[in-house]
């Protein structure tokens, strides 16, 4: 294994783009964010047949169709060995020199019934995880790691994973990936702290061979903002966990996430900032006045004469990515009803203050039709049930309060979740005159993938994929100090650990 570890970082230093296998990958934001700081992406598993063939068309659509296809192929891991997606991907050679970094963030789901046992067993017995029924998740992505030798690994993950059902599973993840040969630390990171415009909280775990020796962990912040309350409270509740006793073992995989000093960082990146050069969608427009499926099949050309922040210029100018004209899915829900309701809501506004002005926009059409036709409909009646069905949305406001939120122009986005595959009520655009939920190019904005990126199916799953993505400006971020540390003047080789380091 010695020998494998030293022919990757020899040939990683001699020049060769780092190979990256991403495991649970979705559209490919990690990969792209990795893409962008020099990495090849060799491959991905992913079971969500819209995101595979997204991630295809996006890494590997110059290959030709067959192998394009193959690519494309929805992956369930559970029945993926790693052997065989090598083999099948038409990867040649020794399996264990193919890959150098293995990235992804395998669902929590799966965290809180393994434990401390079980992710060791895996390393002290690779094929523990076949005896487990439950086809473990987790245990697989460990397994990918003890069958191919990466020298790095990035994983994702949400902020709970810290707390999940009394365990902090980040910690027994790093115990288990230091019996494996790595060295590993983890964070809480925010993307909006990293260009991204849109505040995102997640945990982030690097780790690295332990033959490198490497002391650079997660990237500095570049912009900075004052979150609000509510990010605040749920990194510490997600963090209860962590132990803070310096001389407990634990805690030394537990870095505090970078904090941000307002001087000398830019301003984070604002909600009009990232979308406001993008063509508008008024109430004369096609995808408001009619229902119907929403195809990528249109080109809606940028706006004419518009100056560009830096921001924009990033999406529009991404290398490899670069968007030309315009956009194709620039795409948004029909939801006739609620246009009238998302003009009247003030910036900030949740669903208690959308219920409550639709209620009044319901009173000022019982008052319109008593002047017009000389008597008011009473509650019960036809005519009255009729006429609330067109204002007021049908969600109890004491149950429901997030599920509408209007954004705020000059603030980032909030979070943005898989649900907006189901609906967008939870990022309403902040132009009161649009007045209407975000377009999947406004949402895949926010997230800072590109405008050339290409987002395959229909507008639901493309916006499952965008909620369910890391930031490729985030992933970048951390993609720059791996790349350093693999790379840079920063690796230290252990000469105890690898011979012939004068030859690195």
């Amino acid at each position: 294994m010695s020998r494998v570890i030293q022919q990757k970082i020899e040939r990683i230093r001699a020049g060769s783009a780092p190979r990256v296998l991403d495991l649970f990958a979705g559209c490919g934001g990690i990969s792209l964010g990795f893409h962008a700081a020099g990495f090849q992406n060799i491959g991905a598993v992913e079971f969500d047949p819209a995101a595979a063939r997204s991630h295809a068309m996006n890494f590997h659509g110059h290959l030709p169709e067959e192998m394009r296809e193959v690519h494309a192929k929805a992956r369930d891991i559970t029945a993926t060995e790693p052997f065989d997606l090598l083999n099948e991907l038409g990867i040649e050679g020794i399996p264990e020199e193919q890959v150098d970094v293995i990235v992804g963030g395998p669902p929590c789901q799966s965290f809180a019934r393994v434990g401390r046992a079980k992710l060791r067993e895996v390393a002290e017995h690779p094929e523990a995880y076949l005896n487990d029924p439950r086809g473990n998740l987790y245990l697989r992505y460990l397994q990918y790691v003890t069958a191919l030798y990466p020298v790095a690994i990035l994983m994702e993950n949400v902020p709970d994973v810290l707390n999940y059902g009394g365990h902090n599973i980040a910690e027994e993840v790093c115990e288990a990936l230091r019996d494996l040969g790595y060295e590993a630390r983890y964070t809480m990171l925010n993307a909006v702290f990293y260009g991204v415009p849109e505040m995102r909280e997640r945990m982030f775990l690097v780790a690295y061979r332990q033959e490198l020796e490497c002391t650079d962990w997660f990237p500095s912040p570049t912009h900075w903002i004052d979150l609000p309350r509510g990010y605040h409270g749920s990194r510490q509740v997600a963090m209860k966990t962590i132990k803070r006793d310096l001389l407990d073992e634990e805690t030394r995989f537990f870095i505090d996430p970078p904090e941000p000093e307002q001087a000398g960082l830019k301003p984070a990146v604002t909600a009009e900032q990232a979308l406001s050069d993008l063509p508008k969608i008024t109430d004369d427009s096609e995808q408001k006045l009619k229902k119907g499926p929403r195809r990528f099949d249109t080109l809606q050309f940028y706006p004419a004469n518009t100056t560009l922040n830096e921001f924009q210029r990033i999406m529009r100018n991404w290398e490899g990515f670069e968007s030309g004209e315009g956009i194709h899915d620039h795409v948004i829900r029909y939801l006739p009803r609620d246009y009238k309701i998302f003009a009247r809501m003030k910036p900030g506004d949740q669903y208690p203050q959308a219920h409550t002005l639709a209620n009044e926009m319901f009173e000022e059409r019982l008052i319109e039709i008593q002047k017009k036709e000389g008597f008011r409909p009473l509650e019960g009646t036809e005519r009255f049930e009729a006429e609330k069905k067109n204002f007021i949305p049908p969600y109890d406001p004491n149950k429901f309060p997030n599920k509408w939120r209007k954004m705020e122009a000059n603030k980032p986005a909030r979070t943005l979740m898989a649900h907006l595959g189901k609906d967008s009520y939870s990022h309403i655009h902040y132009d009161s005159q649009q007045a209407r939920t975000i377009s999947v190019r406004e949402a895949a904005r926010l997230q800072s993938f590109p405008d050339g990126f290409v987002f395959t199916g229909p507008m639901n799953p493309a916006f499952r994929q965008i909620g369910n993505a890391v930031p490729p400006l985030m992933a970048k971020a951390l993609a720059d100090i791996i790349k350093k540390q693999l790379t840079g003047n920063a690796v230290h080789v252990a000469q105890d650990r690898i011979e012939e380091v004068d030859a690195i």
